[in-house]
C-alpha cells in the first residue's frame, strides 16, 4: 500500500518503543538488554533483507518446505536452551518459533491451493480505500471473529497438549503450573499451541472470512 513515509516511520518508532519499554517495565530485561536486542535486530535485518524474497519463495513453492520449517523451528527451540532454573524465556522462545512455523505453513498451504495470491506487479503500489461505515463495520467484524477463532484455537490446543505431554513423558499433572515448567511439557505445549494459532491466522480464519463473505 502507498502511505506517507513519515506515517510509517512514526508508527515503527512508536511500536518499537512500546515493545522495548514494556520489557523494562515488566522486569523481563534491563536497559542494556534492550539496547543489545535492538542492535541485534538491525544486524539481522542487514543480513537477511537481501535474501527475504529467496526465503519467501522457498517457503511457498518447495514441496517439503513445511517439513523443513517445522523441523528447523523445533530444533531451535530444543537445542537453544540449557537452563539451571526455570525461566519464561524458554517458553516465550518456543511460542515465537511455533507461531512463525504456523504462519509459514499456512502461507504455503494458501499458495498451493491458489488462495491469497500476491497482486500483479502492475497494480502496485495499492492505494488505501476511503473509510466508509461499511468498510469500518466489516473491519471490526473481521477483527472480532478472527480474535474469537484464535482464542478458541489457543484454548483447545492448550487443553489437549498439556495433558498429552504429561502422559507421554510420565509427568504428574496434578499441579498444571508446575508441570508446565518442565521442558518436556513447556516446549511441545507452547510450540504446538501457537503453531496452530499461526496456522489459523494465515489459513483457517481467511477461509472462514471467504465463506461468510467478509473477504
Amino acid at each position: 500500500y502507498q502511505y506517507p513515509l513519515m506515517f510509517g516511520l512514526i508508527l515503527a518508532f512508536c511500536w518499537c518503543s512500546l515493545v522495548c519499554c514494556s520489557r523494562i517495565y515488566m522486569g523481563m530485561h534491563s536497559i542494556l538488554d534492550v539496547i543489545a536486542g535492538f542492535l541485534y535486530a538491525i544486524l539481522i535485518l542487514v543480513v537477511f533483507h537481501p535474501v527475504v524474497d529467496l526465503i519467501d519463495n522457498f517457503n511457498l513453492t518447495y514441496k517439503y518446505a513445511p517439513l523443513i520449517i517445522i523441523s528447523l523451528h523445533l530444533a531451535l527451540g530444543i537445542f537453544s536452551f540449557t537452563l539451571d532454573t526455570w525461566s519464561t524465556s524458554r517458553g516465550d522462545t518456543a511460542q515465537i518459533l511455533g507461531c512463525g512455523a504456523g504462519v509459514a505453513c499456512g502461507s504455503h498451504v494458501n499458495y498451493i491451493m491458489g488462495l491469497q495470491l500476491d497482486p500483479p506487479p502492475h497494480t502496485l503500489p495499492l492505494s488505501l480505500s476511503s473509510l466508509t461505515v461499511t468498510v469500518f463495520g466489516k473491519a471490526i467484524l473481521r477483527l472480532l471473529i478472527g480474535v474469537i477463532v484464535l482464542l478458541l484455537t489457543k484454548v483447545a490446543m492448550k487443553k489437549a497438549t498439556i495433558p498429552l505431554a504429561c502422559k507421554i513423558f510420565r509427568i504428574p499433572h496434578d499441579d498444571v503450573r508446575k508441570a508446565r515448567q518442565r521442558m518436556e511439557v513447556e516446549l511441545p505445549y507452547r510450540y504446538i499451541t501457537y503453531g496452530m494459532v499461526g496456522f489459523s491466522l494465515m489459513f483457517i480464519v481467511p477461509c472462514l472470512f471467504h465463506f461468510i463473505g467478509l473477504s
